[in-house]
């Protein structure tokens, strides 16, 4: 990981899911609209890996919460694969 990716890593560790969400469709917009110097393009897409890493890892996390509560109650058989795409 180089220093830019640990600048966005740190950047983005303390946003909330949807805050996350927020800024990484923003970069989506940017970066389609392709109307942005090549330097900048490369910061949006290291930013929005990081933003995309960060939602796949609260996403993941809220994921084995829902299995904990489910298998608590005792109804295991109902935790379906969950896939984050």
């Amino acid at each position: 990981m180089n220093a830019s990716s640990t600048k966005f890593s740190k950047e983005v560790e303390t946003l909330s899911f949807e805050e996350a969400l927020g800024q990484l469709e923003d970069i989506v917009r940017k970066l389609e609209q392709g109307n942005i110097p090549l330097e900048l393009a490369i910061d949006f897409y290291m930013k929005g890996n990081a933003l995309k890493q960060h939602c796949n890892s609260i996403l993941y996390d809220a994921k084995l919460k829902v299995e904990k509560i489910i298998a608590n109650e005792g109804v295991v058989e109902a935790v379906e694969e969950f896939k984050v795409e």
